[in-house]
């Protein structure tokens, strides 16, 4: 079995640790504040492989200490992007892997591509519209979500009158080259993404609705695996299709 050090002991935390060992990974240390304890040598001296999902505020500091001790390792949390560039050089001068990403569960990867293939399609079809909508729990953080802003990027890609996202309200009238893209919190939704095609005819509406995080513990536990034995920094909606073992035309 993988030895496996589980750094943040919130809902993903537990999660993982209650699925890993169904994926043969064995949980040799737990670190979180509140349990007392520290990422430090001592703390995964028996650990081949780390995942992370802490908080954005803490996740940078801990991405530095767990790769000075040459650790692979899995990061979950989001909102430290803007150091990407600093984070690239401590993987390359300790000679680790690391996999991010904005989410990773199974099924939204899977939602991405579909999206991904739906507006390449779509964008021959001048009578339709795109828009998008997200909903997610009460206590969530940030808004736009960094699932959001991917799933923007792709429109934005595949989408050649639109050049510009707007995540905000509008008191004004939207702009023909704007695609807006709106958020809600309320409540326990686990999440909820929806990709949408407007005509005077009908709407056509590509959505992805989560249960509960399940699938983004499974995804993050099959990343750290593919990790373990390779070096370099991987995006984890890039790499998808390899590090879940299903290979598909382009």
């Amino acid at each position: 079995m993988i030895k496996l050090a589980i750094i943040g002991y919130g809902q993903m935390g537990k999660l993982i640790e209650q699925l890993a060992p169904e994926h043969n990974f064995e949980v040799v240390s737990i670190i979180d504040p509140l349990l007392g304890n520290e990422i430090s040598e001592e703390s995964l001296s028996k650990a081949e492989v780390c995942i992370e999902f802490t908080t954005p505020d803490v996740a940078f500091e801990n991405i530095q200490k767990i790769c000075k001790l040459g650790k692979n390792l899995v990061v979950g949390t989001t909102g430290w992007l803007d150091k990407l560039e600093a984070v690239q050089k401590l993987v390359q001068q300790n000679k680790i892997g690391m996999v991010y990403g904005s989410n990773f569960s199974l099924g939204m990867n899977l939602f991405f591509q579909m999206v991904n293939f739906t507006t390449k399609l779509m964008n021959k079809m001048d009578n339709y519209e795109v828009f998008g909508l997200e909903l997610h729990h009460k206590k969530k953080k940030d808004s736009p979500s960094g699932t959001a802003k991917i799933l923007s990027d792709i429109v934005l890609k595949n989408t050649d009158n639109k050049t510009s996202v707007q995540f905000d309200k509008l008191d004004r009238k939207i702009e023909k080259n704007e695609f807006h893209f709106g958020s809600i919190r309320a409540g326990n939704i686990p999440g909820t993404h929806l990709i949408g095609f407007d005509s005077a005819a009908d709407t056509i509406e590509l959505k992805h609705t989560a249960r509960n995080r399940e699938g983004l513990a499974i995804g993050a536990l099959k990343a750290a695996e593919w990790i373990i034995k390779r070096k370099g920094l991987y995006n984890f909606t890039e790499h998808f299709s390899e590090i879940i073992g299903v290979q598909h035309e382009a």
